[in-house]
Parts: C-alpha cells; sequence; structure tokens
C-alpha cells in the first residue's frame, strides 16, 4: 500500500518565492518532505522545522520539462500531495489579447496543473489517498483586462470542480484555493508601501488590510489535510470578503 499519508511527499509548483515559497514552508514547518517545482531554486532548501523542502528544476512552460518532470515524479516520490500554484499573468483586454497570450497563460496555468495530476493520479490511486489543491484567482469571479488571467483560472476552477468527481472513490480530494490582494513582491512592485494605489485596494477590501502569502498557505494546508477527506470540488476565497462585497479591488 505505500507510505502512511504523514510519509507522502508533498509537490508545490512555483515556489520560489511569494505564495509558493509560503506554501512550501509552511507545509515543510509542519513536518511534510516539500518537493518544490519551477526554473529557479528557492532560499530555502534543506531541513525546515519537522519536515524538509528539495528542488527540482523544470520549465513548465516546456513540453520536453514537463514530460520529464511528470516521470521522474512517479518514478522517485511517492507523492501524496500536489500544489498547482505556478501562474503567470498578461494582462489586457478582450480587443487587445492575443495568440501569444493566451498560449503562454494557458499552458502554465491549466496545461501543466492537468500533466502532473496525470502523473501523480495512479500512484494516489494504488494508494488509495491523495490531495490536490489548484491555486486560482478571486479575479476569476470579474476583472478588466484579464482576458487570459482569468479564463485560465476560471478554467482551473472548473477542472477542480470535475475532477473531484472522477477521484472521490478513490480517497482523493481536489479543491481550489483563489486568493485575492495578497502582499507579495510582484504585487508591492505593482501597489507601493504608502502609494494612493496601495490604500484603494485596502479601502477595497472589507477587513481593509492586504493578505500575506501565509494567508493563503494556511488554507492550501487546510485542504491538504489528511482530516480534511469529506471536503472535495470546492473553490475558497482567500480574499478579505472582498469576493462578497464585489469591489473588484483586486
Amino acid at each position: 500500500m505505500g507510505a502512511k499519508p504523514e510519509e507522502q511527499a508533498v509537490v508545490v509548483t512555483g515556489a520560489s518565492s511569494g505564495i509558493g515559497a509560503a506554501i512550501a514552508c509552511h507545509l515543510a514547518e509542519q513536518g511534510h518532505r516539500v518537493i518544490t517545482v519551477q526554473r529557479r531554486a528557492p532560499d530555502f532548501l534543506g531541513p525546515r522545522g519537522a519536515g524538509s523542502v528539495e528542488f527540482m528544476e523544470a520549465d513548465l512552460t516546456n513540453a520536453r520539462d514537463l514530460s520529464d518532470l511528470s516521470g521522474a515524479l512517479s518514478q522517485r516520490f511517492e507523492v501524496g500531495y500536489l500544489v498547482n500554484n505556478a501562474g503567470v499573468n498578461r494582462p489586457g483586454s478582450i480587443a487587445t489579447v492575443t495568440d501569444a497570450d493566451l498560449d503562454a497563460v494557458w499552458q502554465l496555468n491549466v496545461k501543466a496543473p492537468i500533466a502532473l495530476i496525470q502523473a501523480v493520479l495512479p500512484g494516489m490511486r494504488e494508494r488509495r489517498f491523495g490531495r490536490i489543491v489548484n491555486v486560482s484567482s478571486r479575479a476569476i469571479l470579474g476583472k478588466t483586462e484579464r482576458i487570459a488571467y482569468v479564463s485560465s483560472k476560471g478554467g482551473l476552477a472548473a477542472l477542480t470542480r470535475s475532477l473531484c468527481l472522477e477521484v472521490a472513490g478513490d480517497g482523493i480530494t481536489v479543491n481550489t484555493v483563489a486568493p485575492g490582494p495578497v502582499g507579495t513582491a510582484l504585487f508591492d512592485n505593482g501597489h507601493p508601501l504608502g502609494s494612493e494605489k496601495r490604500a484603494k485596494v485596502i479601502a477595497s477590501v472589507p477587513v481593509k488590510r492586504i493578505g500575506t502569502p501565509l494567508d493563503v498557505a494556511r488554507s492550501v494546508a487546510f485542504f491538504l489535510s489528511p482530516d480534511s477527506g469529506f471536503i472535495t470540488g470546492q473553490t475558497l476565497f482567500v480574499c478579505g470578503g472582498v469576493s462578497v462585497s464585489g469591489s473588484g479591488g483586486v
């Protein structure tokens, strides 16, 4: 039957910084063996808390890299947990979005997650246990100038709902976490501390603050828990209430 759930590896994509880094660190501190997958190694490799963080280099937009990675994951690790966090945004309206934008965004935000799910699913089914979390965005509820991004992230949430029905009988859950405005380096660059632009976003959030990467990491950890086996097919908005207020300030 393989390793017990608590002994199985966690794969987190896009974990060199931001939300992905917070997810990887938080899970390692909880005692997991975390395998991060992206082009650049994180600066927190090795033992961390009761667990550890490792790195597999791969460009998830490259078909050969993705194929090699899929084979390596299934051969080298007993993966019980998969977090599809890596993503890319190419802002643009319906009038300006291009085929290149759509290809780039859908490759990383949808096709790569599907390939990784296909890679780890046979092992999960054999062991009768698995947890998959897809990271989407509050923006799927509506945001201008994000045609490529929201269509792909909305597709990821829809994938969650359909996939969960296919694998529920195998002891595998599939859920989505959809963050709102989170204070990553990328967000801070576009919304500098003390700027009017940042203040406007904060004012639009009902809890009157920007989220932290750890806020998202804790939500992911909740879905990954072996104790969360009766929750599947769900989308959790980690957004400070923006998904309810409809402010669209993200």
